[in-house]
């Protein structure tokens, strides 16, 4: 049978207190791997610390604090990693905000900060990941889209367009790192149960799961799952992918 080991593998999950971050950060440490996990608040921080003593799996996990619209916090992040470890194997750009807005009722506050965030940030941790990798010519970067990124969604547009940024950077980072040894892939979440999804109206719930061939919303497991795959040797030859775990969608 085939095995995921990440016993020496060091691993950065950016957004990693909760959620989708958090459950990549729990399943790459039950492969094995030394994860990092960050988070932008000392409330994040905590929740990590708490994810963190109730690890009992081969692999660890450490908490950073990392705002990635930030640049000096974000050159921090990397300098840590690189005095404490001396790599980095594996990064999952995971960091992102939602914020719905009729596109005549977007604030520019709303539009620089989901920009800032799931693009600008993206971009930012992906120059830094890059250069730590290329020390030793190998590495996996996955960055987290989301299916409205590739489809679109009325309401969305904001967020819609800083997604469908991100397949671009990873399709063209793909390109740009594959020469030195260093795969890109995005996934493309669909409804992911989560506490931010569990807040939707019910009506708008429902109206998003109807189109949803296995007719309802995935786990944050089944996301961390292909994180987990793209980020092991069983995906050597997977780069320049945008994979859906949408139901179908």
């Amino acid at each position: 049978m085939l095995s995921i080991d990440l016993r020496d593998k060091v691993c950065l999950v950016t957004g990693g207190n909760r959620g989708i971050g958090l459950q990549i950060g729990r399943t790459l440490a039950q492969a094995g791997a030394t994860v990092v996990l960050t988070a932008r608040t000392t409330d994040g921080l905590n929740q990590i610390a708490d994810a963190a003593q109730a690890v009992t799996a081969p692999g660890s996990i450490t908490g950073l604090p990392c705002d990635v619209t930030d640049a000096a916090s974000v050159k921090s992040l990397f300098q840590s990693l690189h005095q404490t470890y001396g790599r980095l194997d594996a990064m999952v750009a995971n960091a992102g905000i939602l914020q719905d807005a009729l596109v005549g009722m977007a604030t520019e506050e709303q539009i620089s900060q989901t920009l800032a965030v799931n693009t600008a940030g993206v971009l930012r941790c992906c120059q830094y990941a890059s250069r730590l990798m290329a020390r030793h010519k190998s590495g996996s970067i996955v960055l987290m889209s989301s299916v409205v990124g590739r489809t679109g969604n009325a309401g969305q547009s904001v967020y819609a367009g800083s997604k469908a940024a991100v397949i671009g950077i990873g399709k063209s980072l793909a390109q740009e790192l594959g020469p030195q040894g260093i795969r890109v892939n995005v996934i493309a979440p669909g409804l992911i149960d989560t506490d931010m999804t569990r807040n939707l109206p019910p009506d708008k719930r429902q109206a998003f799961l109807d189109h949803v061939a296995l007719g309802r919303s995935g786990t944050t497991q089944e996301v961390a799952n292909l994180a987990v795959f793209l980020v092991s040797d069983l995906a050597g030859y997977v780069t320049g992918q945008v994979i859906g775990v949408d139901g179908g969608k």
